[in-house]
This record gives C-alpha cells, structure tokens and sequence, in this order.
C-alpha cells in the first residue's frame, strides 16, 4: 500500500509540525550521522595513502586508485540512485545503501592486497552513491518546507563540510594511535546502529504508480559522469592538454548530450527537463557547484602551503584546519535564522562575498609561521561564508518541488557536490604548478597564490550569478 505526499514527508492529513517532535529529533540525528559518516569518508584515508601504499605494495603510480575509485562510483552513480529513492522507496535505498557501506569497509579494513582493498573503495563509493540522495530526500520530505528544513538543511550541512576536516584529522590520529584499518573499521559501528534504529522511526516512501526507470537516460547520464570524474582526475595527474584527460572529458560531453537528447524523447525521463528548467534547482546548483569546487581544493592549496613551505606534519597540518571546521559548524548553525531573515538569495550572496574576501585575503600570507594568524582568521571566516551558500544552496535547489521529486532534487545537489569536490583539486593544482617559476618554497608559494587568487574570483563569480539569475524569496528560492 502506497503513502500520500503527505504521509511521505511525516506529516498527516492536518498541519505540518512547526516543532520538532520527539521522533523528528531522533529522524535528524539518525539522518545526520550517516551523512557525517559519508563526508568523513572522503577525506579519511588521504593521510593514510602512504602508509597503506606501503602496506599493502600499491605502486606509487596506482596509489591515486585508492581515492578515485571512490570519487568515480560516488559521483558517477549518485543521479541514478536519487532517481531509484523515488521510484523504489526512500527508506529502502538508504538502508541497504548502508549495509554495503558496512560491508565493504569491514572487506577493506581486512584487505591484504591492493586489489581486495579497491574493490572495497568502489562499493564504498556506490554505497555513497546511494545512502547520501536516499538519506538527504528523507530529510527534506521528513521537515516541511520553511524554517524546519532550513534548520535540518543547516545542521546537515554544518556536519557535512565538518566531516571533511574531521576526516582529514581522524585520518592521521586513527593512523599514528592504531592503524591505516582503523580508517575502514570506524564505518562499522556506526552502521549498525543507524540500521538497529532507523526501521522504527523513519518511515518507508514510494509513488502511488511505479513508473518505468528510464534505462537509456540512466545508462548515458552514468556513464558520462563516470566519464567526466575520470578525466577530472587524469587532469590532476597527467595534465589537461594530456590525451588522457581530453578523451574522457570529450566522451563525457558527448554522453551528456545524448543523456540530455534521451530525456526530450521519453515518457517518463530520469530528469525531467521541467525540473532543470527552474530557476531555482538550475542556478542553486551552480552556487552550490562553486562553493564545493573552491573550498574544497583551497584546503588542498593550503594543505601544501603547511607542508611544503612552513614545514608542518601531515598530522600537524590537519590539525590547523580545526578552525576551519569551527567555522563551518557556525555558518551551518547561523544559516537557518539567516536565511529566515533576508532569504535563500541573499543569504548565498552574503555567503558568497564573505567567502571571496576570506579567500582574497590569504593572498597576504607570506614563507614563515608568523602568517599563521592570518591563515587561522581567514579559513574560519571562509568557513562561515562558505557554509551559507552550502546550506542556501540546499534550501534553494530543493524547495518548490512536490515530495515525489525530492530524490530527484537531492540526487541533483548529490551530484553537484561530488563534482565540485572531485573537480577542485586538479583544477587548483594545475594552475599552482603552471604558475611556478622554479623550484623551492619560494616558488610554491606564488604558485600557490595565483591559485588562490583564481580561487578567490570563482568564488565572486558565483555569487555573481546567485545575484543575477536566482529570484529573492524570504525564506526559500521559487
């Protein structure tokens, strides 16, 4: 027996909750700590690379598989698996999202060779694919559009970014205290918990009438996505005039486009084209595009600038982006009562300049320690500004749609998250490395400061278009 639009986002027949109830609090902590757990995922085992290298006889050559066989599956599949969260039930693509994720990190935190352990990065990464548009539909028709889903869009976005430093940091500690396994093994028990409480509380959603999948959409819009991430990352390693990069890239567009010819034609289109017409879901996740490609890859410029110029750790340069973290958690707290106030647009431009003069600001930094402060001030006041174009982002690319589209909608800023995340960095490093003239820190450093400064106008141009094309509303874009 199918569920109403009603019953699917928790409501019954009378008034949305304007409170959160007792089982909504316990919805949005069981929601938020699997998507904490995925964001962590991205970063964990950055530090490790080495130290499982080593371990398990990666060549150095092959130790990049070990991150991009994640960031393929995760970015490659996440538009379908939204797309199957509303045909085939919300709640049962997320729970079985997270049974394989349990599986494949015990398979990886036990692998004895290179092949076991990137077979446990793929399945991870299509377990993410899955469980992160699944679990974030079911945070949007769980709250009601307005101030409890901003404040659930808010918090779960302040985790998320959150999780990315915390990955980077739980990395090193889990590596230096116990070992590289520990990065696989920490997925468990979080696992089974969410899978022990979630069947009681989140309520499973499908359509009344099950419409066909749209087989050659989702076979063209996966494979040109797979496309598209592979030659991202071929770009940061080979370069982007390499044969490597251009001809997935090239095979990627043109996947696109017959993805894009594909959904004109079909009766019932993985994505409507009538959803990618609105303003809000077309440029909301442009913002969102940006904001993920620029943060994300200016904590790699950085990264290298603690490392190759001042000399810091690994573990030591993870732990300066503890304030970075800080900051996240305070933009996603704030957003909500900001967007409430002055709206989705104007809280993704407010976000979006204070973002850019953080970022323009750390063109100061200078080739000793002392420039530590500046650095400090600067990734806290970013990470707040970063994170309200993130949440504004969220709110804006998921509102104005009926319950039945959300995976849709979710599945879409899934996407456009991944990307950005997986296009920054080769991006921002193949503009450091072409902007420097010479070897030494000297050296890295202009480098790194015509990336940053590149960082910085991305940014601005983002918010430009946030200002141009996205009409206002109080508390959510139409």
């Amino acid at each position: 027996m199918s569920v109403t639009d009603a019953e699917r986002s928790g409501a019954a027949a009378g008034p949305a909750p304007a409170t959160l109830t007792p089982r909504l609090r316990l919805v949005l902590v069981l929601l938020l700590a699997a998507q904490f757990m995925l964001a962590v995922d991205f970063s964990i085992l950055n530090v490790a690379l080495p130290v499982i290298g080593e371990g398990l006889g990666f060549s150095l050559s092959h130790l990049q598989w070990i991150a991009t066989s994640f960031a393929l599956c995760a970015a490659g599949f996440t538009l379908l698996f939204g797309r199957v969260a509303d045909l085939f039930g919300r709640r049962r693509l997320f729970l079985g999202g997270l049974v394989v994720l349990g599986v494949s990190s015990l398979v990886g935190g036990l692998a004895q060779n290179p092949e076991v352990l990137i077979l446990a990065r793929v399945f991870q990464g299509l377990a993410t694919a899955a469980v992160t548009p699944a679990g974030l539909s079911l945070l949007t028709t769980s709250f009601p559009e307005g101030p409890l889903r901003e404040k659930a869009l808010g918090l779960n976005g302040a985790l998320m970014s959150a999780g990315f430093t915390t990955g980077a940091i739980l990395g090193g500690l889990l590596t230096d205290l116990l070992s590289w396994r520990w990065a696989f093994f920490i997925n468990v028990p979080v696992v089974v918990a969410v899978l022990i409480v979630a069947p009681t509380v989140i309520k499973e959603s499908r359509p009344d009438e099950r419409p066909k999948l749209d087989l050659p959409g989702a076979v063209s819009v996966t494979l040109g996505l797979l496309a598209i991430v592979f030659g991202l990352t071929q770009a940061g390693e080979e370069g982007w005039g390499s044969p490597e990069a251009l001809l997935p890239l090239a095979a990627g567009v043109v996947l696109l486009l017959v993805f894009y010819a594909v959904e004109r034609k079909v009766s019932a289109p993985l994505v409507p084209l009538s959803v990618l017409g609105k303003r809000s879901v077309a440029w909301g996740n442009i913002a969102g595009l940006i904001a993920f490609l620029t943060e994300t890859s200016l904590v790699f410029l950085l990264t290298l600038y603690l490392q190759k110029v001042l000399g810091f750790s690994p573990l030591a340069a993870g732990l300066s982006f503890g304030v970075l973290g800080v900051g996240t958690v305070v933009g996603g707290s704030v957003a909500p009562r900001v967007i409430g106030k002055i709206g989705s647009k104007q809280t993704l431009i407010t976000g979006g300049i204070l973002q850019t003069v953080a970022t323009a600001a750390l063109l100061g930094l200078g080739d000793d320690r002392s420039w530590m402060w500046l650095l400090l001030i600067g990734t806290f006041a970013g990470g707040v500004g970063n994170m309200l174009v993130i949440v504004g982002f969220m709110v804006t690319a998921t509102s104005g749609l009926a319950d039945h589209e959300q995976g849709l909608a979710t599945g879409l800023a899934t996407m456009t998250q991944q990307i950005g995340i997986t296009m920054g960095t080769p991006i921002m490093s193949a503009i450091a490395t072409g902007a420097m003239a010479g070897a030494g820190a000297t050296a890295m450093l202009g480098g790194l400061k015509v990336a940053i400064a590149v960082n910085a106008a991305i940014v601005l141009l983002g918010t430009l278009t946030s200002a141009l094309f996205l009409r206002g509303a109080r508390s959510s874009a139409r």
